[in-house]
């Protein structure tokens, strides 16, 4: 007689965020028996939140609304010079009146996001959830009760959270974690750091009016093109903020920051915020992996096959917390509803994560698809490329003091194949104007297709389908 076990749930989500919501919704839509456990363990200064994971509490969605409030308040000197009256192109911003606006959002998007799981049938638990053997999960809830479940398979999708910085005590600075839910105007601010969060947030404190410096170690954006991060850079600098470039901080006495440069020579500056950007990290620590030997490489990001499987065979992963991925709202969505179609409906179609489209919303926003220039050129050789570029200023700038040659685009394409294999475009309203252009970029488009494209005028996008110049 052949026994049958009966598990608690055909699915067990682990992680709330991007991915854990558009698995166990897909799953549970058919038919399955699917929870989800979600739980966010305070940031070093207590900060908490609901259900949505980084993008919707600490991430792309209030980060937006920041730097969409400093905007506004750069445009005023627009306005003055178009006519409209009445306008104080000094006037102050109340942070508190922002900071309200914008989590109340985020308790709407909680609240809506909970709904959400509800209408489609899987179950919500508000628990720290730790894997004790392949298909049993110890779940802790906020009174420190534990109790245990099991689960045929298993998705984990728990993100990632700052990195803190090692050697300095984790209450004498902030991070991104904070800083949106933050009460107390942060008047002036070090960033320290130079990742596109590091630089996001400081282009949104010095909009909002704050006296803001930022500490980096090496160059920004490293892993981005590099002629673009330094407009970025440059741009910023342009709008008043001051980078120490060279640095790494040596000491946090109070608000006092000291750090030394490549030389050694130490320097101090009192701040009212620090802000801690460095890197994030996969927020793996205590989740129970060494139970079941799930494997990690040394950012202790969960290591998976093209199908999103670990070595656990009924465990999987998506997400910021698996290594080699792009850590991306979008794609992780995207990776978990395809995990559970192969899953469950027997499809074979993997996440592709190639020419995958992403923008820094920094004060001039930059976005890419495809390879930068230095990877392009270590793939397929200087020589067997064309870089064609585009400097341009936007027709709304004929309006505004902005730097009329700062605005550019870059296509990189392949001299044997006419195929462009790097799109860069840093100016106005840069995500609207890449996102289609991602689709020619997917399918293949060659410069020919972009030279027979009719541009829409006037546009800043026309300057990508209108380049002659190429290097």
């Amino acid at each position: 007689m052949k026994i049958v076990f009966r598990y608690s749930y055909d699915l067990f989500v682990i992680g709330g965020g991007s991915g854990g919501l558009a698995s166990s919704k897909a799953a549970a839509q058919l038919g399955k028996k699917v929870a989800l456990a979600d739980f966010v363990v305070p940031s070093p200064n207590g900060q908490t939140w609901g259900v949505g994971g980084t993008c919707v509490n600490v991430g792309c969605i209030p980060k937006k609304m920041f730097h969409i409030a400093a905007q506004l308040g750069d445009y005023r000197q627009d306005q003055g010079r178009v006519g409209w009256s009445g306008i104080n192109e000094n006037g102050s911003h109340d942070w508190n009146k922002m900071v309200q606006v914008v989590s109340n959002l985020i308790l709407r998007l909680n609240r809506m996001h909970e709904n959400n799981l509800k209408i489609a049938g899987v179950q919500y638990i508000n628990s720290l959830a730790k894997l004790i053997n392949p298909n049993t999960i110890e779940l802790t809830d906020q009174k420190g009760q534990k109790s245990i479940v099991t689960a045929e398979k298993i998705i984990v999708s728990v993100g990632a959270r700052p990195k803190l910085y090692e050697g300095l005590d984790s209450q004498s600075y902030i991070t991104s974690d904070d800083l949106f839910w933050m009460r107390r105007p942060p008047g002036k601010s070090l960033i320290i750091g130079g990742s596109y969060v590091a630089l996001e947030c400081a282009g949104f404190l010095n909009g909002l009016g704050y006296d803001t410096q930022v500490l980096v170690r090496s160059k920004l954006l490293r892993k981005f093109d590099q002629q673009y991060a330094q407009l970025v850079g440059q741009y910023m600098v342009e709008k008043g903020v001051k980078f120490h470039y060279g640095c790494i901080p040596s000491k946090i006495d109070g608000k006092i920051v000291t750090w030394k440069d490549k030389n050694g020579k130490e320097s101090s500056e009192k701040f009212d915020t620090i802000l801690m950007a460095i890197s994030r990290q996969a927020n793996t620590q205590n989740l129970g992996l060494e139970n079941v030997g799930i494997q990690i490489d040394e950012n202790q990001k969960i290591i998976v096959n093209k199908y999103d499987q670990t070595n656990c065979p009924n465990i999987y992963a998506v997400g910021d917390c698996v290594s080699g991925k792009l850590e991306l709202t979008p794609t992780a969505i995207m990776a978990g509803r395809k995990l559970i179609k192969r899953l469950y409906q027997g499809s074979s179609d993997i996440m592709d994560y190639r020419d995958v489209a992403t923008t820094i919303f920094t004060p001039l926003e930059y976005s890419c698809i495809g390879l930068s220039e230095e990877r392009a050129i270590e793939k397929y050789g200087k020589d067997n490329l064309k870089i064609f570029e585009n400097v341009f200023k936007p027709v709304t700038w004929n309006i505004s003091s902005r730097n009329p040659s700062i605005c550019q685009g870059k296509l990189i394409v392949r001299k044997d194949t006419d195929q462009i294999i790097g799109f860069h475009y840093i100016g106005p309203e840069a995500a609207e104007v890449t996102q289609g252009f991602a689709v020619a970029i997917r399918m293949g488009a060659t410069k020919a297709d972009f030279d027979s494209t009719v541009g829409i005028h006037p546009s800043a996008a026309e300057e990508m389908v209108q380049m002659k110049k190429f290097r």
